[in-house]
């Protein structure tokens, strides 16, 4: 839509309050709410807020910033009395001198996408959003006792999460998405809802409305939802596998019946930059210290850097699908991330690879987890950075995620993360305790 068509849908709409929203640059969704009547004023002009009080934004000195609406991005919230009516809009965020902020998550993806468009290419997206939903106690706080004893697939009456996921679907449906699937996930209290994939783009912009309406809805029945990676340990963790491939002149790039595997060199050259840049881009796909309880061995998860047609054990899955469905599945993120930093990444580590026609070696059809570490060493697989001290490391080694995301992001993310490590290796952990406190 257009800035018109916008101001004649929220008028025949009866919408009350619009919400101006971005991130930050870890993901978290802010918004600033302003009534119908501002709204022709912010699409033309756009709406002033102070930008130092946002994480990674800039200084209390120069924080007047400007949100800048997408008028594309209008949608209704579905749960809202008729008596006040409230839409969203998503905004890019503007110095006060009227230059994109570098700051900005969805400038970085923006950056990249230009990137790839100057080489013919359009980026599809799709990820698998998994998360969990815990009751909450008289105060209204979560419990990590989990809600249902069901599992993979599983239907009520031990998927006791049926009916609340059924409403995050309406919802999301109601604003737009196209839902493919939602189904209980492995773990106990685990969920997963599949919608279709777009420009990754607008795939960012779904995958932080996604996490907003999935816990407001879960709210509303009592449940907290959470897209922590790894809340309890012993059980599967939480994953946001994304499926990905890239379109020129509306076909896809990555599709060739000739190729081997059915696959053209520009999906080659593109998974060999995903492999290529996996440990680099890992503070960004999984930015927690907690993202790296998920990937260990044994639960599902990746730990070891290699391709595969089907097998899920590798960090990147070809799917079977081809011609227009050609896709690769990056298996690492969590739905912790900021999904625009994230995507932005993996664009820039596939065009890498494209540019220096990497090649990802043979496909690894075997099971990785029951390998042995010779077997490993032998085929010198890497591993992904086993904690967040580690992928800091790693990250700042990367010039070409580093590059992706700009100096601004990168000195920011850099400085929190820090902080984030230093207080957690700070911490005398319950397993220490009940590990050695009576046997030294």
């Amino acid at each position: 839509m257009d800035k018109r068509e916008v101001l004649e849908k929220a008028e025949a709409l009866n919408v009350r309050f619009v919400r101006l929203q971005f991130t930050d640059i870890f993901g978290t969704l802010k918004n600033v709410e302003i009534p119908a009547e501002m709204l022709e004023k912010a699409l033309e002009e756009g709406i002033m807020f102070d930008g130092s009080s946002i994480e990674g934004f800039v200084r209390i000195e120069e924080s007047d910033m400007v949100l800048i609406p997408d008028p594309d991005t209008f949608a209704l919230f579905p749960w809202k009395d008729a008596q006040a009516v409230t839409a969203r809009l998503i905004c890019d965020v503007y110095t006060a001198d009227g230059d994109p902020f570098p700051g900005d998550p969805r400038y970085v993806l923006k950056r990249v996408v230009q990137r790839a468009a100057q080489q013919g290419y359009t980026m599809m997206a799709g990820p698998e959003c998994e998360f969990f939903l815990f009751p909450t106690d008289a105060e209204g706080q979560p419990v990590l006792t989990t809600h249902d004893q069901a599992g993979y697939f599983d239907l009520a009456p031990i998927d006791r999460g049926e009916e609340a996921r059924a409403d995050m679907i309406t919802a999301l449906s109601a604003m737009g998405f196209e839902v493919e699937a939602g189904h209980h996930e492995v773990a106990h209290g685990q969920h997963e809802i599949d919608f279709k994939y777009a420009d990754v783009l607008r795939t960012a912009d779904n995958v932080v409305t996604f996490r907003f309406v999935v816990r407001t809805i879960a709210r509303h029945h009592g449940l907290h939802a959470t897209f922590m990676p790894k809340p309890i340990a012993g059980i599967n963790g939480s994953g946001m596998h994304t499926h990905q491939s890239l379109f020129r002149d509306g076909r896809n790039a990555f599709d060739d019946p000739s190729g081997p595997y059915g696959l053209s060199s520009v999906c080659l050259h593109y998974t060999g930059g995903l492999l290529e840049h996996a440990r680099g881009m890992a503070l960004v796909t999984n930015p927690l210290v907690n993202s790296y309880k998920r990937l260990v061995p044994g639960y599902e998860a990746p730990v070891y850097i290699a391709w595969a047609e089907r097998n899920r054990s590798p960090l990147v899955r070809i799917p079977a699908a081809r011609g227009q469905a050609t896709r690769v599945e990056l298996r690492m993120p969590d739905p912790s991330c900021n999904p625009y930093l994230a995507f932005a990444v993996m664009l820039a580590a596939g065009l890498d690879g494209i540019d220096r026609k990497l090649d990802p070696g043979p496909p690894l059809n075997r099971n990785i987890y029951a390998m042995t570490e010779d077997e490993l060493e032998a085929l010198d697989i890497r591993v992904l950075p086993r904690n967040l001290g580690e992928a800091m490391e790693a990250f700042k080694a990367d010039e070409v995620v580093c590059e992706a995301l700009g100096s601004h992001v990168v000195t920011d993310l850099l400085k929190a993360k820090r902080q984030e490590w230093r207080e957690y290796i700070a911490q005398v952990h319950s397993w220490e305790v009940d590990r050695y406190l009576t046997r030294y």
